[in-house]
């Protein structure tokens, strides 16, 4: 059982069947909701953009888990082939999993759940959230949605999809992947953003909209 301090960033190794996943777990005092970071091909815990967004929903009095979908032997795997970006199914097994050490956790078990997907991790995020019915809300940046396939219809979390203005290609793969969503549902294509939403201040716009998304759903009323 993970023992922490509050407002302070703890390292954590999450068992999950016969690895362990490297992970980042953030709780500040009275934490309203536990939102999961799922990261996208070739990333990482350590992403920049997942990070920032993970200090504005930390400051918003959210609990924050960044963690590696991979071990550092598949990662390198990956790097070569793509063997494991793509496989949504495995990807989604390992975020079930996490969320279910997370919640084991005395602190964190009353906590519902929200997910913070990027690229790939966007489509596993939506799969996952299907079958964890603890997941209230989904965010998407620049995510594939589409990658969740024929279960886009049964998911019952409330789901933003985030796309850049300049990002042509995604933008059709999330517009595709709506239409086929059936849950409480909106997406926003952010002016002047790219893919990754480099661009100055369009990060920003991402976290302000994702903690106002989580807000809304993820947050019980007291």
């Amino acid at each position: 059982m993970v023992e922490f301090v509050a407002d302070t960033e703890h390292p954590v190794l999450i068992p999950v069947n016969n690895i362990r996943l490297d992970g980042l777990l953030y709780v500040p005092h009275h934490a309203t909701a536990l939102i999961l970071f799922v990261h996208g091909s070739g990333s990482s815990r350590l992403s920049p953009r997942n990070q920032l967004i993970a200090r504005t929903l930390q400051q918003a009095k959210f609990a924050t888990l960044l963690f590696d979908l991979l071990t550092i032997e598949e990662d390198k795997v990956d790097t070569g082939t793509l063997q494991y970006r793509f496989d949504i199914a495995l990807l989604a097994e390992r975020l079930i999993a996490v969320t279910k050490w997370a919640l084991s956790n005395p602190v964190l078990h009353k906590l519902s759940v929200g997910y913070f997907g990027a690229s790939t991790g966007g489509g596993a995020a939506l799969l996952a959230a299907v079958k964890e019915k603890r997941v209230k809300a989904v965010v998407s940046r620049g995510g594939r949605p589409d990658l969740a396939g024929d279960v886009l219809s049964a998911v019952e979390a409330a789901t933003l999809l985030l796309v850049g203005e300049n990002d042509k290609q995604v933008i059709a793969l999330n517009e595709e992947a709506f239409a086929k969503l059936e849950c409480e549902k909106e997406m926003t294509i952010v002016p002047g953003a790219s893919h990754l939403f480099e661009e100055s201040g369009k990060l920003a716009i991402v976290a302000r909209l994702a903690e106002k998304w989580f807000e809304k759903y993820c947050v019980i009323p007291q």
